[in-house]
C-alpha cells in the first residue's frame, strides 16, 4: 500500500508510462476510499459494477492526466461521481444516501464535536452513520474524511464553492458525532455499525511501501490486473 502522497504521485506517473506494477499499486492505494464514495451515491448493491466503469475510465484517460496525488484523487472522484450519476440516470433512481434532506439550521458549535466525529471515523465507524446524513453533507464528509480531498478538490468534483463544502462537511461531521453520542449510550439506538471494510489510514499514516516495479510493456488494463 502506498503510504504517501510522494509515492502516490510517482506511481502515477510510472503508470502513465506503462507500468503495470505501478497501476496496480494506484488501484490498491485509491479504491477502496473510492467504493466508499461510490456506495454513498449508488448503495452497495451496484457500488463494484460502478467502480468497475470508473476504474475502466481511469485507466483509459490517464495519459491525458496532469498532477499530483491530490490532483489524481479529485479526478478520480469526478470520473467515479460522473458514472454514479449516470447509473442512477440509467436506472431511474435517486441517490440512496440521505433520504432525510432537512438541513441543520444551527450555528457551528465551539467544542471541536467535528474533530471527534472525524476521530471516530478513522477508528471505523462509517458508511452506516454517513448513510443516515443528507446528500451533500454524506458526500462532503465522504469527499473530505474518507477520500482525503481537500476544500477545494472536494467543491470542483461536486461543482459547488469550496465554502459550500466546508459547511456541508462541517454539519455532517457535527451530526455524526451526535450520532455516535446516541450509540454510545447505555440503551442506545445505534446498534452495530459496519466499518468501511478494506479502507487503509489516511493518507500520510501507512507505514512502509510498495514500489512501483520494473516497466512493463503497456496493454490495455482491465479489471483483472488490478
Amino acid at each position: 500500500m502506498l503510504g504517501d502522497d510522494a509515492e502516490l504521485t510517482a506511481a502515477v506517473l510510472a503508470a502513465q508510462h506503462g507500468d503495470e506494477n505501478a497501476f496496480r499499486a494506484v488501484y490498491r492505494a485509491v479504491h477502496p476510499r473510492l467504493l466508499g464514495y461510490i456506495r454513498t451515491l449508488v448503495g452497495d448493491t451496484d457500488a463494484e459494477d460502478v467502480a468497475s466503469e470508473a476504474w475502466l475510465q481511469i485507466a483509459r484517460d490517464l495519459d491525458r492526466f496532469g498532477g499530483d496525488a491530490d490532483r489524481f484523487r479529485g479526478w478520480a472522484a469526478r470520473i467515479a461521481r460522473n458514472r454514479a450519476l449516470d447509473h442512477i440516470r440509467m436506472r431511474g433512481r435517486r441517490p440512496v444516501v440521505g433520504a432525510d434532506e432537512t438541513e441543520l439550521t444551527d450555528k457551528p458549535a465551539e467544542s471541536d464535536t467535528a474533530g471527534e466525529a472525524l476521530e471516530a471515523l478513522a477508528t471505523g465507524h462509517t458508511m452506516d452513520l454517513i448513510a443516515q446524513l443528507p446528500q451533500d453533507q454524506a458526500e462532503a464528509v465522504v469527499l473530505r474524511v474518507v477520500v482525503g480531498l481537500d476544500a477545494k478538490s472536494a467543491a470542483d468534483t461536486l461543482g459547488k464553492r469550496p465554502g459550500a463544502v466546508r459547511t456541508a462537511a462541517h454539519r455532517g461531521l457535527k451530526r455524526l458525532a451526535e450520532l455516535l453520542g446516541v450509540e454510545a449510550a447505555p440503551g442506545g439506538a445505534g446498534g452495530t455499525v459496519v466499518p468501511l471494510d478494506g479502507v487503509p489510514p489516511q493518507r500520510g499514516r501507512t507505514p512502509g511501501a510498495v514500489a512501483p516495479g520494473g516497466v512493463t510493456q503497456s496493454r490495455p488494463r482491465t479489471q483483472k490486473d488490478m
